[in-house]
């Protein structure tokens, strides 16, 4: 079969999308690698650190919980760049709280950070499953290994400035200059227009979308729908031990298992490569065993590995489980997007209360486990974790593939994706030439 050309605006938005992921991934893991010297020139305790991290939380609620409304207004376009434009604002703010060793200026920084993430996370989500629609092919666990490769830069980097006692200040002000590089570059290939509610559905004036008056109404149903909430409970479990992961690992390593700070963040940079490795080589897997076989089996390996981690009181074998731990929740997060896109009508709707699921536990979740940690140790307060990843396994049959719904609301501007069976598994469809709608 003669393969079908890639439109050359598709190829550009796709590159964009990669540098859009991989930004907030560096990001986060520069801020993850030196969590151990924040806190010393902090000098706050693990409760203390869970209320900084509090900031983040509070930033990725108020990010998720408008994204999904700015995208169907705006499209993902100018959400992405308010969003990325947060994410840069963040890294000079909690560069100047850590040089002034101020606790609420770093958690402001910090909630700068998650609600950037929130909002161009949501929207790059979207912007994929539309390009995942339009090459026939999956995308996301591709874009999502985009992250995990910005993490694990973000992560040598860290490991870099730690163990050479690299003041964190001049740290956070050096990658952000890198950011705003890498951002540039990805501006000029983002497609304006897409995810917007068309302007035929708009209401009396134009002023406001007829479809924004049944929009509460359409995710109340969202709520309502069986087979999306257990989906949803797959992601909340494998975008926990994510963020479990991503927030608290090098003092986890650190604190629980007496290794060096820059060997602890050695690890967690250990931790994102097993992420990316997963991520950029599941796809073939996907598409010979199907996804909820991948899921399952995924959230099994993580919480093998966070049980070594947490039961197991030797360094070696506890780094070795992180290995297991990420590579495990690799493509938790991607997959279920792509589960929630295919389970029924309003995709914009779908991916963007699933991804806001997955947010609120990969930037919320974590916090808590801070003041947990507190009173018990990081390593019981993995424990939790453990067991909603093992109900994630549980659950992950529900995001076996569907037949594609016909009709309603983002049908007619929808691209076929590449057919899947009952299992999930992906045969070769090709893409209808006309254009799409972001999902």
């Amino acid at each position: 079969m003669v393969p079908v050309p890639v439109d050359p605006l598709v190829r550009r938005h796709r590159t964009a999308l990669r540098l859009c992921f991989a930004i907030p991934g560096l990001s986060l893991a520069t801020w993850v690698t030196r969590t151990p010297d924040v806190r010393d020139r902090l000098d706050a305790s693990t409760a203390d650190m869970g209320l900084v991290l509090f900031g983040m939380s509070i930033g990725s609620m108020l990010g998720i919980l408008v994204a999904g409304a700015l995208v169907s207004r705006f499209s993902t376009r100018p959400v992405i760049v308010a969003g990325m434009c947060l994410v840069l604002a963040s890294m000079g703010v909690t560069a100047l709280g850590t040089a002034v060793s101020s606790a609420p200026s770093v958690a402001f920084g910090l909630l700068l950070l998650g609600a950037g993430v929130g909002l161009s996370e949501v929207a790059s989500n979207v912007d994929g499953a539309g390009v995942e629609r339009e090459l026939g092919r999956p995308v996301l666990p591709a874009l999502h290994g985009c992250y995990s490769l910005g993490t694990v830069v973000g992560a040598m980097l860290g490991v870099a400035g730690a163990a050479a006692g690299f003041p964190v200040p001049w740290h956070l002000a050096l990658v952000l200059l890198l950011v705003i590089a890498l951002f540039a570059v990805a501006l000029v290939g983002l497609r304006p227009g897409t995810g917007r509610v068309q302007a035929a559905d708009a209401g009396p004036g134009g002023a406001a979308p007829a479809a924004d008056t049944g929009a509460g109404v359409r995710e109340r149903r969202l709520y309502l729908d069986a087979r999306l909430l257990l989906i949803g409970g797959v992601v909340f479990g494998m975008t926990l031990a994510e963020g479990a992961a991503t927030d608290w690992l090098p003092l986890l390593m650190v604190d629980g298992h007496d290794m060096p700070s820059g060997l602890g963040s050695l690890v967690y940079a250990g931790f994102a490569a097993a992420m990316a490795a997963g991520r950029f080589a599941g796809g073939p897997v996907v598409a010979r065993v199907g996804r909820p076989v991948v899921l399952g089996g995924g959230a099994l390996l993580t919480a093998a590995g966070i049980a070594l981690v947490s039961f197991v009181d030797s360094p070696v074998a506890a780094g070795c489980a992180v290995l297991l731990w990420g590579l495990g929740t690799s493509l938790g997060f991607p997959l279920a997007l792509s589960a929630a896109g295919e389970s029924g009508p309003d995709t914009t709707g779908r991916v963007a209360l699933t991804s806001r699921i997955g947010y609120v536990a990969l930037l919320a979740g974590p916090p808590a486990l801070g003041f947990l940690g507190e009173h018990q140790g990081l390593r019981a307060a993995m424990v939790p974790v453990l067991l909603l990843i093992l109900v994630a396994a549980a659950l992950s049959p529900a995001t076996a593939a569907r037949p594609r719904h016909t009709g309603g609301a983002d049908e007619e501007h929808a691209v076929p994706t590449a057919r899947q069976d009952a299992g999930g598994r992906v045969s070769t469809a090709a893409p209808s030439p006309q254009g799409c709608r972001k999902a």
